[in-house]
């Protein structure tokens, strides 16, 4: 794994230090990598957004299409 060093203001770093000692997470390091993972999601589906948002409409979005989604959305991930 790489290592990488930042810098933070005393009160940033000391908010850190508090979500580790809460147990929120398990070192600081676990805490900016969660930042960074819930940064890339939210980019990643703001891409998936505006290029769903660039195609082309092929589907009529009527009551059972909406239906339709909200029981894949309800779906477990895996299942």
């Amino acid at each position: 794994m790489a290592t990488m060093n930042i810098s933070l203001p005393e009160p940033l770093k000391a908010f850190v230090d508090e979500q580790v000692a809460r147990g929120v997470y398990g070192s600081t390091s676990e805490y900016v990598r969660e930042l960074i993972r819930r940064d890339h999601d939210r980019s990643r589906l703001r891409d998936l957004l505006l290029a769903g948002a660039e195609s082309p409409a092929d589907v009529d979005v009527d009551d059972s299409f909406i239906s339709a989604l909200r029981d894949r959305a309800r779906q477990p991930a895996d299942g």
